[in-house]
């Protein structure tokens, strides 16, 4: 008969089989099919108008609140400068990116962010319901919400109003800061 102390040892072996990274990866595949599958079931009970407008304020809170807790985990009280900016995304995206999301950033001006996406999870996702030609992109609500959270003033081109990938364009975004 195993004992607990027996059981906890057995658990620890099956986490150790489990690299960072991998883990990493389970945790965010797994919330981003949460996400997916809250959007198709919101699409079923709303439609698509409404799911849209409550999936871009999901995402822009969700970009409010975990730049605060991000903010907290690496002890920043404020960020005042484009330097200390880059420093701080880079952490950020180096935690919530997952490798299956195919895009790229830099910061290839003075105060500028710039943010292109290559192959899109959530174009897929949305392709596959059948619903891009009606479907607003809240991925960059998410980020959004960090800047404004920040309070660093930004101006973001282009304009997005729908899918740029649908519509045949390069899904990117460039954000010019004042600081």
């Amino acid at each position: 008969m195993t004992n607990m102390k027996d059981n906890q040892i057995l658990k620890k072996e099956k986490m150790n089989l489990m690299s960072t990274n991998e883990l990493k990866e389970l945790l965010i595949k797994s919330w981003m099919t949460h996400d997916g599958m809250w959007f198709y079931h919101c699409l079923k009970e709303c439609g698509i108008e409404k799911t849209n407008i409550i999936n871009k304020a999901a995402s822009r809170s969700l970009g409010k609140i975990e730049i605060k807790r991000f903010k907290k985990a690496f002890n920043i009280d404020n960020i005042k400068t484009f330097e200390q900016l880059k420093e701080f995304i880079d952490k950020v995206i180096s935690i919530v990116k997952a490798d299956f999301m195919k895009f790229s950033y830099n910061f290839s001006e003075e105060n500028e962010f710039h943010f292109k996406m290559h192959k899109c999870f959530a174009y897929e996702g949305i392709n596959r319901i059948g619903v891009l030609d009606d479907y607003k992109c809240g991925i960059f609500d998410r980020i959004e919400g960090w800047f404004e959270t920040l309070g660093i003033p930004f101006h973001v081109s282009p304009k997005i109003d729908g899918c740029l990938i649908y519509k045949g364009e390069k899904c990117i975004r460039n954000y010019k800061f004042s600081f």
